[in-house]
């Protein structure tokens, strides 16, 4: 799989899987999102990820990761974001406990 994101871009596509992990994307999941990263980044990649189905998105994100160095301080960025993403709304479902046990073995 082909996918020439930046950095910023993976990001953005990793924390807005997890916020439609549980298929209910909160305005609180969405704005802590729009805190990470500007309005256009995060349409443009809403835009992607909402015609990705569960095995595309994954997918996309073991490509990515297998194509590029992330170092070990950033992978633990990217999962505290994600726990971010989860308790945003204030509550973490069953779906979403374990859509972040997958994420952070593929992370890891």
């Amino acid at each position: 799989m082909d996918n020439n994101w930046t950095k910023e871009e993976f990001q953005t596509y990793v924390l807005l899987y997890a916020a439609q992990s549980n298929y209910i994307e909160t305005e609180s999941e969405s704005n802590y999102i729009l805190s990470k990263v500007n309005e256009t980044l995060f349409n443009r990649i809403h835009t992607e990820i909402v015609h990705d189905n569960d095995f595309q998105a994954m997918e996309k994100i073991k490509s990515y990761l297998k194509e590029n160095e992330y170092s070990t301080k950033d992978k633990e960025q990217l999962l505290k974001d994600i726990k971010n993403v989860f308790f945003a709304d204030g509550t973490v479902d069953i779906l979403e406990r374990n859509v972040f046990m997958f994420l952070k073995k593929m992370i890891a």
